[in-house]
Formats: structure tokens, sequence, C-alpha cells
């Protein structure tokens, strides 16, 4: 898995975001994000978490400050080029947006299949991580036969599939129950034991517990704060990742 040269994977510097003539709805707002560390962000509803993820997976522009993603400005770079940058991430969505008209397999093979991977070789690796979110034996199901929970988890193992650098997950635990919000946060971690960097935004302050080591980035009215340290450290020499106050 590819690293950032310079330490970092993401790096805001007093980035704002306003929609047309309204107020910003993100003001000021810095901060660097560190390869194989667990983040999350959390706020009222509203504070503009989902603002600032549509940011960090390249949806939106920021009106003005600079981004840097993987040691590239982002900001200047060609649209044409920005696919490039996006490959490195995998992003769960809060409505899980799978394509209802195929099944679990076709879901999560369909970043494969964009990359330009052979069918021959997807069949292993999508039901490898079918059996991973404990969905193998769902893989030809269509959305609309599976539960909340068992979407999400689809919606999972297709943003993972192409083993990103960093996942970007939006409320994954909105939909599920509390024991299945538990095994999601449990399949993130995981993924983050593997080098990935995971920043997962909820408004569930109850979640926070369930992951002590990680660290919390929290929204209001549009302005970041850093209650443990998150904004300013890299992970520990140890290759573990833990909040500093």
């Amino acid at each position: 898995m590819t690293k950032s040269t310079d330490g970092e994977i993401v790096h805001f510097d007093n980035v704002g975001l306003r929609y047309g003539t309204d107020r910003e709805v993100l003001s000021d707002v810095s901060f660097t994000l560190f390869p194989g560390s667990f983040y999350f962000l959390t706020g009222a509803s509203g504070a503009g978490k989902t603002s600032l993820l549509k940011l960090l997976y390249l949806a939106q522009r920021p009106s003005r400050g600079m981004i840097r993603m993987f040691g590239t400005d982002a900001i200047t770079l060609p649209r044409e080029r920005l696919p490039m940058l996006r490959r490195r991430l995998g992003v769960v969505f809060q409505d899980f947006r799978l394509v209802q008209h195929l099944s679990a397999f076709d879901n999560v093979a369909l970043p494969l299949r964009v990359a330009g991977v052979p069918e021959r070789d997807l069949a292993k690796p999508v039901a490898d991580m079918l059996d991973w979110v404990k969905l193998g034996e769902r893989m030809h199901a269509l959305p609309a036969q599976l539960s909340g929970g068992e979407q999400q988890r689809v919606a999972i193992a297709r943003a993972v599939i192409g083993r990103p650098e960093m996942l970007i997950a939006d409320e994954p635990t909105g939909n599920v129950d509390p024991d299945m919000a538990i095994k999601l946060l449990r399949l993130f971690e995981a993924l983050n034991r593997m080098g990935t960097t995971v920043v997962v935004a909820t408004h569930d302050v109850h979640l926070l517990r369930k992951v002590p080591d990680s660290l919390i980035m929290r929204l209001d009215k549009g302005r970041l704060s850093d209650p443990t340290g998150a904004l300013r450290y890299p992970p520990r020499p140890s290759g573990g990742f833990g909040a500093r106050g």
C-alpha cells in the first residue's frame, strides 16, 4: 500500500466553504490527517460534517484555503486527474448508494471493474471480501433483498475492495441497530490495523467510547475543535493510534 511521502495523508489549511451566496458552512478549517490513524468526526446535525466529508472525498471544492492530499494540491489539480486521487479513497455513504439492479457480488466488484481488473481475476477477491463482512452466503442477493445492516456491509466491502489508503464513512451506523453498529466499528478497526486511515463521521457520542484509542475532531457551526490532539500529532512510533490531550 503506497503511503504519502511526507508523513501526512491529508492537509487542510484555512479552508472555507459556502454554497452560492449563503454564509460559510465551514470556516477556517485547518488539520492534518496521518497514515494509519483512526479518526471520529463528530458534531450536532447541521454542524458541517457532510460538507467536510465532501471536501475529503473530492466531491466538492472549497471556496477558499488549501487542501493537499497524498502530497498533491487537490484544488489546482485539473479535473481529469481527480480520479487518480479518488482511487486511493474508499467512501461509505450514509444512504449506501448501492446499484439496485446489481447483486451484492456485482456491487462489490464494481470498483475493480472500473479499474480494469480482468473478469477472471474478480471472483476470489470479491468472494473473500464478502466473507470478511459475513455476507458470503448472500452474494447473489439484490440490495432490495438485504436488510439495512447487510446493505451497509455490502457498501463497506465495495469501499475497501481496492485496499484504499483512506476510508471515509458518513454516519455508517445510523441505519442499523446497536449490535450491528458495534460489528461495523470492529470491521473499521480491523481495516485500520491493516494500515488504512479511517475517518468515521457520526453524531452519536456513545460510539466514540467504543473505540477508546481513536482521535476525535469536533465540528461546531462549521468550525473545528481538537479535543484529543487529533489535528496536531502523527500516530505513535509503535504503529498504534491513540488519543493525545
